[in-house]
């Protein structure tokens, strides 16, 4: 135990403050927790055949969940490492209450309300927020407005409680506020539900800070100060260090990055729907069928972008075309399957690059967004696969390994999604 929290305390150490000058902003490094820095990694070594079915196994989960759901410039550090208690991926550190305690919160660009697990939470992990000593700390009661915006509030005594899942998990939560800091910029009275029970591993340990686009989101609360607007550069889950950034705000995005259009969901608000009308693999625009790719707010499908599902899923008839004019771009190789993937090769191989055709932009993925290779290089797999054949199978994802290196602009005002390189890892 005692290494464990020395461990921690120098993990939080290494975390770069938020440098918070004037007309620069502020940035947060954002890392995954399954890095060397992160004490959520295995505690023994996992193959890398293992790993990769993890993840994979996990995103099923992720999946399942996304089905279900219909200022000025801050810069935060965003770190990188691979999952293993939960969905999300990448995870900044926030300060919560009065006096500040350090949480490494996963984000979630399809979930609004925020998550801590607090003091005497049952099935939740051994950091827990201290509610009893912070001096901002605030219980919701059935008569605030924030509890009509949680999905089926319980209201049987004072406090503001709900229920809801999160891939595999289950969650209650009782409607709270207090403090709440991802750099320099203090935010005060943030409400997020303070865990008192879960099951399942698929809940961040130490919390999730929702950035979609509901009225509980760090997005809506924060609209004043950032304006509803940022973006993310996403390292490699390999890398080690602690180079990736979400900026808060307007100042200081990319202003020369390609965009779509955002498309809006009444029955999927939070979610990032855009429009993708096809792919190409190296020059060849594959053929799929338009009723794969359209847009359909009724049923749910359509192409989304989210920060929490690690490998690009595409609905079947997608997924198949892509797939099989990549093997025949990569030639008479030898296919084998590992797992979900169904598309894998021992030895070098030469990759094509796959580009993703949006309206009003084209993004073009080198092989290191397309290839998961095995520690040792012998063996590399396309790292999509197709949706999985139940309600899921109408919504197309594009993960955190497509997007990875990339800067991911989300600017709710104007109602668009960028994307640009920006090599991060």
């Amino acid at each position: 135990m005692k290494a464990y929290l020395f461990s921690l305390a120098l993990l939080f150490l290494s975390l770069v403050q938020g440098l918070n000058t004037r007309g620069q902003g502020t940035t947060v490094k954002v890392f995954h927790v399954y890095s060397p820095q992160s004490p959520f990694r295995p505690s023994k070594p996992v193959s890398w055949e293992d790993s990769v079915l993890q993840m994979l196994a996990e995103d099923q989960a992720r999946l399942q969940f996304l089905s279900s759901l219909a200022g000025r410039k801050s810069w935060v550090p965003i770190a990188s490492g691979r999952q293993i208690v939960q969905s999300p991926t990448y995870i900044v550190k926030a300060n919560v209450g009065t006096p500040a305690q350090t949480f490494l919160m996963a984000l979630d660009t399809s979930n609004d309300a925020a998550w801590i697990p607090c003091n005497g939470c049952v099935g939740c992990s051994s950091t827990v927020f201290n509610s009893a000593t912070s001096t901002t700390f605030k219980t919701l009661g059935c008569d605030a407005p924030q509890c009509k915006q949680v999905p089926n509030p319980i209201c049987g005594g004072s406090t503001c409680t709900w229920n809801t899942t999160y891939g595999g998990s289950t969650i209650l939560s009782n409607l709270t506020r207090d403090t709440i800091a991802l750099s320099t910029d203090i935010v005060p009275g943030y409400t997020f539900g303070c865990i008192q029970k879960t099951t399942g591993s698929s809940v961040p340990p130490q919390g999730l800070l929702g950035l979609g686009r509901g009225p509980l989101s760090f997005l809506s609360q924060t609209q004043a100060l950032y304006k509803s607007t940022f973006s993310y550069c996403l390292p490699s889950f390999r890398t080690l260090n602690f180079s990736g950034t979400l900026r808060l705000g307007p100042v200081g995005q990319p202003l020369r990055i390609k965009t779509t259009p955002l498309l809006k969901n009444p029955r999927r608000s939070s979610l990032y729907y855009v429009n993708l009308i096809g792919i190409r693999v190296g020059r060849k625009i594959v053929d799929i069928p338009a009723s794969a790719l359209a847009f359909n707010p009724t049923t749910g499908a359509g192409t989304i972008f989210d920060s929490g599902t690690v490998f690009t899923r595409l609905v079947a008839p997608a997924y198949n075309a892509v797939r099989d004019e990549f093997r025949r771009r990569v030639g008479n190789a030898t296919v084998s399957s590992l797992g979900g993937f169904d598309t894998c090769y021992t030895g070098p191989i030469v990759a094509p690059t796959m580009t993703f055709m949006f309206s009003g932009m084209n993004v073009t993925l080198p092989p290191d967004n397309l290839l998961i290779r095995s520690t040792a290089g012998s063996t590399s797999c396309l790292a999509m696969a197709a949706a999985p054949d139940n309600v899921n199978s109408v919504l197309n994802v594009i993960a955190n390994m497509q997007q990875q290196n990339h800067r991911i602009l989300f600017d709710v005002p104007n109602s668009r999604i960028g994307v640009a390189r920006e090599p991060c890892s």
